[in-house]
């Protein structure tokens, strides 16, 4: 990557990589490039079209999500199912937390300092879902599978697509609703996993789900800050926008101790709830 490269350049590389392992290397190289003072702001941030779709590899063949077949975690061609999702999910956080930047980088309503700290938060969010990636790659590979091996869903990128006009849309949905999920299920995965007598995945996934509630913690505050900045109540916004641009509802149950520790407060999600 040349010296002079601006950080939403360097996004925008990351979201044009298509290969798996290279689009999680290239994250992590923005971000340790960004870290150490050779990416700069823009001196002007370009806009992203609004349907501006990263690249994908040929496989996994994508279907709707109620084609992907659900599979019983006791056997071993379960928990690969199991770990290939969570493979996807993770593969497809790293273009969200990219194309975050990019996109809202530049976002009117925050000063220089702002829009660092913004940067500063979704660089260290899309190298841990690189990092995150990586993990289940190998563990796939450990297990004699690989990440392609099974069909998947495009459901996270759609809902990026939903929200590309708006950052607050973008983290009420992306942070606020998917990750949070993420947080609500990924125990019982955990405990399932043990009781098959599969540690290492188990251990895989414990990692996954600590860091995700800084993720999640960093999609409130940033949601929290956009609503003093624009003096709109929070908890009404984020219940608007979810209603508009995530489809279905939010399913029980929910891990209310862990959505507190991310400063998601139950009354903002709880009357969504199915």
């Amino acid at each position: 990557m040349h010296a002079d490269a601006d950080i939403q350049q360097a996004c925008l590389s990351v979201l044009e990589t298509g290969s798996p392992r290279a689009k999680a290397d290239r994250a992590r190289s923005v971000a340790a490039a960004w870290r150490e003072g050779r990416l700069a702001l823009p001196t002007a941030w370009r806009p992203v079209a609004a349907d501006h779709r990263p690249a994908r590899p040929s496989r996994p063949e994508l279907v709707p999500p109620g084609q992907v077949p659900r599979r019983r975690l006791t056997g071993p061609a379960g928990r690969i199912a199991l770990m290939h999702a969570i493979a996807h999910i993770e593969f497809n956080a790293i273009d969200l937390a990219f194309d975050l930047i990019a996109r809202f980088g530049g976002h009117g309503g925050f000063d220089k300092a702002q829009r660092q700290s913004l940067i500063d938060d979704w660089v260290g969010v899309g190298d841990d879902e690189a990092r995150h990636f990586i993990m289940v790659q190998d563990r796939l590979a450990e297990l004699g599978a690989a990440y392609g091996d099974h069909v998947a869903h495009n459901g996270l990128w759609d809902a990026a697509v939903s929200t590309s006009h708006d950052l607050a849309a973008r983290l009420a949905v992306a942070p606020l609703v998917l990750e949070a999920r993420g947080l609500d299920v990924t125990p019982g995965m955990i405990d399932r996993l043990i009781s098959a007598g599969d540690q290492a995945s188990a251990n895989v996934l414990k990692v996954i789900y600590e860091e995700e509630i800084a993720h999640v913690a960093a999609g409130a505050r940033w949601f929290h800050t956009l609503c003093r900045i624009d003096d709109q109540d929070p908890q009404t916004r984020y219940q608007t926008l979810v209603k508009q641009h995530f489809k279905g509802g939010l399913k029980l149950p929910f891990n209310f101790n862990a959505r507190k520790i991310a400063g998601l407060p139950e009354e903002y999600y709880l009357p969504l709830a199915h």
